[in-house]
């Protein structure tokens, strides 16, 4: 490899693990300031739903554009400008006292980070296609690191500046550091489209391995926004402070960091992923059930619990770079994998709200999200095979 490339590659891991930090701050932060916001704009409960559905709304809508964009623009460019979508979203939405101008706003912030979520994939198969498991590693553990940062920082500076506006609008300025490796990256883009025949999002929609990795992807999202949208709230109702409920959701995220940093990689080479797949799921319905059974007492532990799960994440991740041959054919997969995904998962926390409003509990909204996780096995079972979505698609010709 030469000097210049040596170069590039190193910069792109830069830009890849700086925007993985910034991608999850942009859906989450609102969570532990929820109550606050809802007060600010006097926002009914149906209402505060939509806005926790709106991550998984904005990823299945502007994630479907996503490679379609990198054709046409190039996959560094894009990266670049939804990455100033997201810091004009996050910052606008900090300032304004309009709930509409504010869902919108959100919505402008959750679009751009969308794209850049739906090729990261495609971008480790383009630059690292010898190294999916590592690198993807890397990325979502600075993505679970992320994660945990807002979670955990967001009630701090909140009441460090004596407003909610403030503890959402920092991660607009953590954005904008990055926004700066992908300034440099756009001077030599590389598109998506290589081969004489383009992999089309229809034509991933006609496979089987697409389906399951569509339906795997929403299950496990449709678990993780409305764990990271509630569970605080959902502690906060059963007695903690606000400050000590997105304490524990941040331990919920931090779970995920060691175990993101481990296990994309041991799944990449293991002769049999689902195995893997299986321990990680299972974690769901004992947090769950021990939530049901002790919310507040145990709440350290059962957080620990369902952080494991939420790992199912960077292991589908990791399922896409390996269930292609070709950064399009990745881009094609994700794209779809993503887009239809997060229409599966919208539901989920507009249904938590709904669920949770209407029995004034929390038993029947995990019981729901408990009985969500379990078709996850089989579809680990199907997904953890070895097979590639191009084959498929040359098999259905």
């Amino acid at each position: 490899m030469s000097t210049s490339a040596r170069r590039t590659s190193a910069l792109v891991l830069v830009g890849l693990v700086l925007l993985s930090f910034n991608l999850r701050p942009t859906a989450v932060s609102v969570g532990p300031v929820l109550a606050e916001v809802r007060d600010s704009f006097s926002m009914s409960g149906p209402m505060a739903g939509l806005l926790t559905s709106l991550p998984v709304i904005a990823f299945a809508v502007f994630g479907a554009l996503a490679p379609a964009a990198a054709r046409a623009v190039g996959v560094h460019r894009v990266t670049l400008v939804a990455i100033l979508a997201a810091i004009a979203g996050l910052a606008g939405r900090a300032v304004t006292h309009s709930e509409a101008v504010f869902l919108v706003l959100s919505l402008v912030a959750l679009g751009g980070m969308a794209m850049t979520n739906v090729l990261l994939p495609s971008l480790v198969k383009l630059h690292f296609p010898d190294h999916i498991g590592r690198v993807t590693a890397i990325y979502t553990t600075a993505l679970s690191i992320g994660l945990t940062a807002a979670l955990v920082l967001t009630v701090p500076i909140s009441h460090g500046f004596d407003s909610w506006r403030a503890g959402l609008g920092a991660w607009a300025v953590l954005a904008v550091l990055a926004a700066v490796p992908w300034i440099s990256l756009i001077a030599h883009d590389r598109h998506l489209e290589r081969a004489r025949r383009t992999i089309t999002f229809g034509a991933v929609a006609r496979t089987p391995l697409g389906v399951a990795m569509a339906l795997f992807f929403g299950l496990q999202s449709l678990q993780a926004y409305a764990i990271f949208g509630w569970f605080a709230q959902l502690w906060r109702d059963s007695g903690y402070s606000a400050g000590i409920a997105g304490l524990l959701a941040g331990v919920i995220a931090g779970t995920s960091i060691p175990l993101s940093l481990w296990l994309p990689n041991v799944l990449a080479r293991s002769a049999d992923p689902r195995r893997v797949l299986f321990a990680v799921i299972a974690a769901y319905p004992v947090g769950y059930v021990g939530l049901m059974l002790a919310p507040y007492s145990l709440a350290p532990l059962w957080a620990l619990v369902v952080g494991i799960g939420t790992v199912t994440f960077p292991l589908i991740l990791t399922l896409i770079g390996l269930r292609a041959h070709s950064p399009e054919g990745t881009a094609a997969l994700s794209a779809f994998t993503q887009s239809m995904g997060y229409l599966v998962a919208a539901v989920g926390p507009f249904l938590v709200g709904v669920v949770h409003d209407a029995t004034d509990g929390w038993n029947a909204p995990l019981l729901m999200l408990l009985l969500l996780a379990l078709p996850l096995f089989a579809l680990a079972a199907y997904v953890g095979r070895p097979m590639y979505v191009e084959d498929q698609l040359a098999g259905s010709r």
